[in-house]
């Protein structure tokens, strides 16, 4: 009996060290040691979550062969917390470093953060509008155009799809606006401009979403195309600094404009990716400004799932 409270000890200064120090993997690991629970135990608890993540993918975590990524699994890290009994954001925080201790990191976290407590929200309202999580569509080009207003604020954004059913009986398409910090989704209207129309709205003040569906007065077959055009006013939050857009799911094609008001012209902008909310934000490259055309713009020939894109801009 000595020898197994010695052995539990052990374990449990693991874990501690593990939680302070990372990286992620060896801290996940050595939780589940702690805990005592066979991995299709922990894929049980998760599923009373309501997520689903498989014994492999599980695996990988704990060794290191893969990180979570995707919407879901950076959600199941979240529910791993609770599962596992350890500190709030205890693994959230170690998922969000990297080699460094830059200030990046911390800016991830918090994008984590913003991104979980929306996706959470996203999926209520999106259950309110019986929207599956699989909408039966998949995305062969996206182009989105955002205008900076005269104050600087986030203005208005316009979305054409180019989509491809892959069953039968598509009809609809719910669209995901996410407001700046401060804005109010009650004030914001929403345009259908081209082979779509309105149909219910969702709105939640608290984190900036507008949810709206988009009928397309026709079922489409397995294989059609579709290409539909929509618009979103905003300008209800303070000063804008950047445009982020996330992708659950892999697709073709995604180009975003960012267009300034001739009175607002930014010092600097950059264009930056990241391989899922959890990570770092790298690839940033340098964006010139045209004082003629005023806006800037970026191509991603083809996305990956749980990737993130985005352009900011300094106004000093």
């Amino acid at each position: 009996m000595p020898h197994a409270t010695q052995q539990a000890d052990i374990v449990t200064a693991e874990l501690d060290t593990a939680l302070k120090g990372g990286p992620f993997h060896v801290a996940l690991r050595a939780a589940i040691a702690a805990r005592g629970l066979p991995l299709q135990r922990v894929q049980h608890h998760l599923t009373r979550y309501g997520v689903r993540v498989g014994v492999t993918s599980l695996s990988y975590w704990q060794q290191g062969a893969r990180r979570p990524q995707r919407p879901e699994s950076l959600r199941a890290v979240r529910a791993l917390e609770e599962i596992l009994h350890l500190p709030d954001e205890s693994l959230i925080r170690l998922l969000a470093e990297t080699g460094d201790r830059s200030s990046g990191r911390r800016s991830a976290s918090r994008t984590y953060r913003s991104l979980v407590e929306a996706s959470d929200v996203s999926r209520r309202l999106l259950a309110e509008l019986d929207a599956p999580l699989d909408d039966g569509l998949h995305t062969l080009g996206h182009h989105e155009r955002v205008r900076i207003g005269p104050v600087r604020e986030l203005a208005a954004r316009e979305s054409q799809h180019i989509v491809r059913a892959h069953r039968d009986g598509v009809d609809r398409f719910v669209a995901v606006h996410h407001g700046d910090p401060g804005c109010a989704p009650e004030r914001m209207t929403v345009q259908a401009l081209e082979n779509c129309r309105t149909g219910r709205v969702r709105r939640h003040h608290e984190t900036g979403l507008l949810v709206v569906e988009l009928l397309f007065d026709t079922r489409l077959r397995a294989g059609d195309t579709f290409l539909f055009r929509y618009g979103v006013e905003d300008g209800t939050a303070g000063v804008s600094r950047e445009y982020v857009r996330g992708f659950g799911a892999a697709g073709g094609q995604y180009a975003l404009q960012v267009r300034f008001d001739a009175g607002a012209l930014p010092a600097r902008c950059h264009r930056f990716t990241q391989n899922s909310a959890a990570a770092p934000r790298c690839g940033r490259q340098e964006l010139p400004v045209s004082e003629r055309h005023r806006s800037v713009h970026l191509v991603e020939p083809r996305v990956r799932s749980g990737s993130i894109v985005g352009i900011g801009w300094d106004w000093d």
